[in-house]
């Protein structure tokens, strides 16, 4: 006897809509989105769709109607809640447009709960487009069968950002210089943050700024001089498995 398909196939098309999803509700899909799926995927009425919300998981849903440059979804159950992730923040100097991109949308499949732009003395860009990050980190989470996406802050001064820093938040920051310690080394489970300063580096002022505060923790990425991009994915990576949930016990 033949097997039973898997329903929906490996091969259905994930899309974040950004409305709460719930059995028998109808979702309109517009623009670049239903030019995907109309006119790349080629969907007929019946085909089916996954569907994410950022809030209650992800849905199976079919197309019900199909025009030149729309599509009506109707959503038939729910596939599985939102994904449980790690209470961990990204802290990044904004970098060159491409390479910010790059960050963020590491950083949603990595796991990260919140990406916050963190402005420096070194920044030399000072305007980040909001909206083109959000886009990337959403291609990722579709992508990538992400059910979760992270939380994108305003850009903020890096001195504003450490006089309010919550007490019970380690504070990760790569630092070559003098007693740091391997990350993997001093990561440890609960609320953190991972803070990764410009192109030039932060200056002798902003490191022992940063040092003066009591949650933070001097860490080194290894004898190698990294990009930043490639630095704030590394550590987040280390963090990950040291103290996060690619930890053998959790997987």
């Amino acid at each position: 006897m033949p097997a039973t398909p898997a329903w929906p196939p490996a091969s259905t098309p994930r899309l974040f809509v950004d409305t709460p999803l719930d059995t028998g509700i109808s979702v309109p899909v517009e623009g670049a989105a239903a030019n995907y799926l109309g006119n790349v995927m080629r969907l007929k009425p019946g085909d089916p769709v996954r569907l994410f919300d950022d809030r209650s998981g992800e849905w199976l849903a079919e197309v019900v109607e199909i025009s030149k440059r729309a599509l009506r979804l109707a959503v038939t159950g729910h596939l599985a809640p939102r994904e449980a992730v790690p209470d961990l923040w990204l802290l990044a100097a904004p970098i060159k447009k491409g390479r910010i991109d790059w960050v963020a949308e590491k950083a949603c499949e990595l796991g990260v709960a919140r990406l916050a732009p963190v402005i420096t003395r070194r920044t030399i860009v000072d305007r980040l487009n909001g909206e083109r990050l959000r886009t990337h980190m959403i291609e990722a989470a579709e992508q990538c069968g992400r059910t979760a996406l992270p939380t994108l802050a305003e850009p903020e001064k890096l001195d504003a950002l450490l006089r309010a820093w919550p007490a019970d938040r380690a504070l990760y920051f790569a630092d070559e210089a003098g007693d740091a310690r391997p990350l993997a080394a001093v990561a440890r489970p609960g609320p953190a943050a991972i803070l990764i300063g410009p192109e030039g580096g932060f200056t002798d002022e902003e490191r022992a700024t940063i040092r003066a505060l009591p949650q933070a923790v001097p860490v080194t990425l290894g004898p190698r001089i990294l990009r930043a991009e490639t630095a704030a994915a590394a550590a987040v990576a280390i963090w990950m498995a040291t103290a996060g949930d690619w930890r053998s016990e959790n997987i």
